[in-house]
């Protein structure tokens, strides 16, 4: 006769011994990357809006996913790593986001939306301390990475109208161009391209056909968003990053990061506010202006400099009267009344904070991470990871001169940026296994 209080037992010892540390470390990163990428509210027809703050479903959500990151940073990652990935730099950065919050014209409702932008950064954070070596790490982003661009697929057969742009949405001109679970191709773009670093990242490190997949479906996608600055920019970041190692010259990615980052710069904002540069731009190339920004961003500029040490607060100028009850010139490209961001990151954050935090967010967004990057240990697994998120760095510092989404709240774009920051900093700091051991 069986003992069926013993086979219970049995049974549930058997469960239990299935849930690893390892396993549960790695389900949670692979769900957080996962929801914070899509959101919880995937296939929106909001245009280029981004996650409200004030939205009742968002604000469950990201709160719990905010109380699930904190508690797993505490219960599961080693305090060694978990004080490594606070950074002076971006704790400073911190502050001038509080100082900006309490500067807001609102600050309870930036306060709000503050709330999202640490969530994200705890997010990712969770992300990358979870996983107990490269094989976690690689299931997290595979897992997440084929969700997201599954869902994206489906929307296109099952919304189509909502997966793409259409011809009756605010921006008809973008008609037929994929956005997927995303608000706007121009966040569609870059997420797929980061999945597509991703799919190259597995491929090298010997997941052949989960990295080929990944790799080609989120190539193909970002293809078909219709950015162009994003497909452009995709195989300058994978020359720039893999091609110096190939050869054996690992210090000529952050030297030629360097440089390509000052010629971006001269070549967009800098014909905007260097005269000499401004002139030679009006001979050489007339009508060049980055679809309408170049006048955009001379209004930036002047606003800035009326207030260049605090700025205007965090969520307090685009839409508000600063801008709103400023009188459009019959000569701009752009009605600056109605748009949500400058399209151009690095602006917009002096404008939020001012231009003291513009200067600590160079150092914390491309000094340091290039540091890190030559600083990592030349291990297999420490290699193919800083050159993962250095992809992700030069792909998405170059972005910014282009579009904004730093601090903005739970944008997948500034999570990727975030995620490649802060793996730099880690994979500088700890040798990274393989597989258990």
């Amino acid at each position: 006769m069986s003992n069926t209080g013993s086979l219970r037992r049995t049974e549930a010892r058997r469960l239990l011994a299935g849930f690893t540390t390892r396993r549960v470390t790695t389900a949670i990163a692979t769900l957080v990357l996962a929801v914070v990428i899509i959101s919880f509210k995937p296939f929106q027809l909001n245009g280029d809006q981004v996650t409200e703050g004030g939205d009742i479903v968002n604000q469950l959500g990201f709160g719990s996913l905010g109380a699930l990151c904190l508690f797993s940073l505490l219960s599961f990652v080693d305090r060694r790593v978990l004080a490594a990935l606070f950074s002076p730099w971006w704790l400073a950065l911190l502050g001038f986001l509080v100082l900006s919050v309490f500067n807001a014209t609102d600050p309870s409702a930036a306060m709000r939306a503050a709330s999202f932008t640490v969530i994200g950064i705890l997010a990712m954070m969770t992300v990358l301390a979870l996983p107990r070596d490269a094989d976690a790490f690689s299931t997290a982003l595979a897992a997440a990475g084929f969700a997201v661009v599954f869902l994206s697929y489906a929307g296109l057969v099952i919304f189509p109208d909502i997966a793409k742009h259409t011809a009756d949405s605010v921006e008809p001109e973008h008609a037929g161009f994929w956005r997927g679970v995303f608000q706007h191709k121009n966040i569609a773009g870059p997420v797929m391209a980061c999945f597509s670093f991703g799919g190259l990242y597995l491929w090298r490190r010997g997941w052949k056909r989960a990295g080929a997949l990944l790799f080609v479906t989120a190539f193909l996608f970002m293809a078909n968003t219709g950015s162009k600055t994003t497909a452009g920019l995709v195989p300058v970041a994978i020359g720039l990053v893999v091609l110096p190692g190939m050869i054996g010259m690992r210090l000529l990615t952050p030297i030629l990061f360097v440089v390509a980052f000052v010629a971006t710069a001269l070549a967009t904002v800098g014909i905007v506010f260097i005269a000499p540069l401004t002139e030679l731009a009006n001979r050489l190339a007339p009508d060049l202006t980055y679809t309408g920004r170049t006048d955009l961003w001379k209004f930036m500029g002047d606003m800035i400099m009326r207030q260049p040490w605090t700025g205007y607060g965090y969520e307090s100028f685009w839409g508000t009267p600063f801008v709103t009850s400023t009188d459009k010139s019959f000569d701009q490209s752009w009605d600056i009344t109605g748009i949500v961001h400058g399209h151009e990151g690095y602006l917009d954050l002096a404008i939020a904070m001012g231009l003291p935090a513009l200067c600590v967010a160079i150092v914390a967004f491309l000094i340091v991470p290039l540091i890190d990057y030559m600083r990592a240990p030349l291990l297999k697994e420490n290699v193919y990871l800083a050159d993962f998120f250095m992809m992700i760095l030069l792909f998405t510092l170059f972005n910014a001169f282009l579009e904004s989404f730093f601090f903005r709240r739970a944008d997948p774009v500034w999570l990727f940026f975030v995620m490649a920051a802060f793996g730099l900093r880690l994979i500088a700091r700890f040798p990274v296994r393989a597989a258990p051991g």
